[in-house]
């Protein structure tokens, strides 16, 4: 099964994750919806440039992925979704007892509520279609903990459990549901904070690449956002047709210590 003409949803895939992946499946062939929470001018030169760079379809539709109705609303506006990659996502970083209310409630609605309804629109779609793919990008953290990131773990493991919950529901008809875990990810926002890190420890950029940021990844190297669309891409083939309600990890062994 090709992903040409299918057509794929990726939310929070202005930047990052997201977008590599929605670049793979857009370089598949498939027919990609862009999403972000902003609605400007860039945001649709994104699409369009992709669109001309991939000779595919590409269209950008705001929402709000913190608003269930308007989660809701993108699928509708897409008017199909075959391939729906479950990927926005926020973080905060504070002890639990110091954690601000809204920002938990920001991370949970973000990062996992957003699935729940994207899903539950979704789902129609795909059986009204006889094929269909979930893709959520979990974290290394939707498996272990870390202190200091209660709503965001909280969010991954509840993400991964979703995930097993929709692939138990879907697993006779021809829809795989599935949670991609990656390690730390070298995207532009990650990227951004080894200079000030370096500052912060006195250690040069590659010591703290190594020691800080990727302490726990024993490979001592970021996964790419690119690795994560071929794992996506992987998942929508029919060599992956059987893998359903699970977790793929891409950490660089972390989650094997």
């Amino acid at each position: 099964m090709s992903v040409s003409g299918k057509t794929a949803i990726v939310t929070g895939s202005n930047s990052g994750i997201g977008l590599g992946v929605a670049r793979e499946l857009a370089k598949a062939g498939a027919k990609v919806i862009l999403n972000s929470f902003t609605d400007n001018e860039e945001d649709h030169k994104l699409a369009s440039d992709m669109a001309k760079e991939f000779g595919t379809e590409v269209r950008y539709i705001q929402a709000d992925m913190s608003k269930g109705d308007q989660c809701r609303a993108l699928i509708e506006k897409a008017g199909a979704c075959d391939i729906l990659v479950n990927n926005a996502g926020i973080q905060h970083v504070a002890p639990i007892d110091e954690f601000p209310v809204e920002k938990w409630d920001a991370i949970i609605a973000i990062n996992l509520s957003s699935a729940f309804h994207t899903t539950a629109a979704a789902l129609p779609m795909m059986r009204k279609a006889g094929w269909g793919r979930v893709i959520n990008i979990s974290s290394a953290h939707g498996l272990r903990a870390s202190p200091f990131k209660s709503a965001y773990i909280s969010a991954k493991h509840g993400i991964v459990g979703m995930t097993k919950t929709v692939g138990l529901e879907t697993a006779k008809e021809n829809i795989t549901a599935n949670a991609i875990c990656p390690g730390y990810v070298l995207t532009p926002l990650v990227e951004a904070q080894i200079p000030d890190t370096a500052k912060e420890y006195d250690m040069s950029e590659d010591e703290v690449i190594e020691k800080v940021i990727l302490a726990k990844q024993p490979s001592k190297e970021f996964v790419t956002v690119e690795q994560i669309g071929g794992m996506a891409i992987f998942l929508c083939s029919d060599a992956a047709s059987q893998i359903t309600g699970t977790t793929l990890s891409a950490d660089g062994g972390w989650t094997a210590e």
